[in-house]
């Protein structure tokens, strides 16, 4: 791995395609930039077209020649996300890259439109349901790459089985914690699934440290809001900075499937793209195996066979 690595050494993107989800701010707008910066096509996932619409207009301003659009994602919503995939297919052949980069952090007790707890349902359920929709057009594609954010606090999740969807008790941490856990256990497990079909997508993670960006301004209790307001004045990197990981995974050459990247500082706080930390209930493969049938049945959305052949 290069020290230092930032986006100058992003190797050139032109002909290929990009789906990132999230990207109206912060990490997301960011990765979404830098890779329409570098030549490829970039599709905004936006729950707002609103807020999408002036992302992109952002980024045409820093990227004049920028090849990028706007479609709805609610992740949220697995109709929209079923939506947007079959949308996404009759526009192009199948994402080269896809970011699974949208979240929501320790809000208020909410559930989706189907029911789930809404940092469970949006973080894992959403991109979930999303990649199994997308990755039938990513296979074939040299090397494609899914990219999964997670977060320094999956060290501290729990996936529990009894109560997914927090109807016993709801703690906004925990469930923040269960959801970017089961992001990361979703990559490795989306990765030994690629492998074992020898097909030609990679899935990685990524985590861009504390990164100041507007998730912590819509945390749910008002107190703690505006401690990470302060702390991020003190603590944190840039959006732009923190992009850097998913940025890498998604195009650094020779990455290998199964890589979770983040900052290499104190703490895997800030700094530059380098291997990271990935708990031990992370790499459980029998806790991921598990996960993925769950998910499968809750979503509704099964993955095809991952060697390019469909039922």
């Amino acid at each position: 791995m290069k020290a230092g690595w930032t986006t100058a050494d992003i190797p050139a993107q032109r002909a290929r395609v990009a789906v990132v989800s999230g990207a109206t701010g912060g990490i997301g707008l960011a990765v979404a930039r830098e890779l329409a910066r570098a030549g490829a096509t970039v599709v905004l996932a936006a729950r707002d077209e609103v807020r999408g619409a002036a992302a992109v207009a952002a980024i045409r301003a820093a990227v004049p020649a920028a090849d990028v659009a706007v479609a709805r994602l609610d992740l949220a919503s697995l109709a929209a996300v079923r939506a947007f995939a079959a949308r996404f297919a009759g526009e192009h052949e199948g994402p080269d890259i896809l970011v699974n980069c949208a979240g929501v952090m320790a809000v208020k007790h909410a559930v989706t439109q189907d029911g789930f707890e809404m940092q469970f349902g949006t973080n894992h359920l959403g991109h979930f349901a999303l990649t199994g929709l997308l990755i039938g057009g990513m296979l074939g594609r040299a090397d494609a790459r899914v990219v999964t954010v997670s977060s320094l606090n999956h060290r501290r999740g729990r996936i529990d089985f009894d109560d997914l969807q927090a109807q016993a008790s709801y703690d906004p941490w925990k469930a923040y914690g269960q959801a970017k856990l089961a992001n990361l256990l979703f990559a490795f497990e989306l990765d030994r699934r690629l492998r074992a079909a020898h097909a030609s997508v990679a899935s990685l993670g990524a985590h861009p440290g504390y990164s100041d960006t507007a998730l912590q301004s819509r945390i749910g209790n008002p107190v703690v809001r505006r401690f990470f307001t302060t702390l991020n004045r003190v603590l944190a990197q840039s959006a732009d900075a923190g992009a850097l990981p998913e940025l890498y995974a998604a195009t650094a050459p020779g990455v290998p499937g199964g890589t979770y990247i983040g900052p290499d500082g104190r703490g895997e706080v800030r700094g530059q793209p380098a291997v990271a930390f990935a708990s031990g209930a992370a790499r459980d493969p029998g806790l991921a195996a598990r996960l993925w049938t769950v998910s499968e049945e809750l979503t509704g959305v099964v993955y095809p066979p991952l060697d390019g052949a469909f039922a």
